[in-house]
């Protein structure tokens, strides 16, 4: 899982076995240290009905309702976006990129854009 945080927009991308974890569990955590601190953040399914995030004590917890975390993993839908507040959110699936990067991309998903 990735997290890309611009101005004051928050994006979640997630490989294959991401929302497959995701799609068993109803939540997935990652973590970055920073010497002795540490930066959490997670996506949880939950019973609401718009996107959300919120932060508290280091983790951001991007909240996803049920009825789009099920559509989400289940179709080829790619993602959902909401404006919350001034916060603007985003998430969905990490496809492969078209151009030459260091990175191994064999769990993303294949880009609708390729050629091949």
């Amino acid at each position: 899982m990735k997290i890309r945080i611009k101005g004051n927009s928050l994006r979640y991308r997630l490989t294959k076995s991401d929302i497959e974890h995701f799609s068993k569990d109803g939540y997935i955590e990652e973590t970055i240290y920073f010497g002795t601190q540490k930066l959490i953040y997670a996506l949880q399914r939950y019973q609401e009905n718009e996107l959300t995030a919120d932060f508290n004590d280091q983790k951001i917890v991007l909240y996803i309702p049920a009825y789009m975390a099920n559509e989400w993993t289940t179709t080829d839908r790619i993602g959902f976006e909401n404006s919350n507040g001034p916060l603007y959110l985003l998430i969905e699936k990490d496809f492969k990129c078209l151009d030459n990067v260091a990175e191994d991309q064999s769990d993303n998903y294949p880009n609708p854009l390729s050629k091949i």
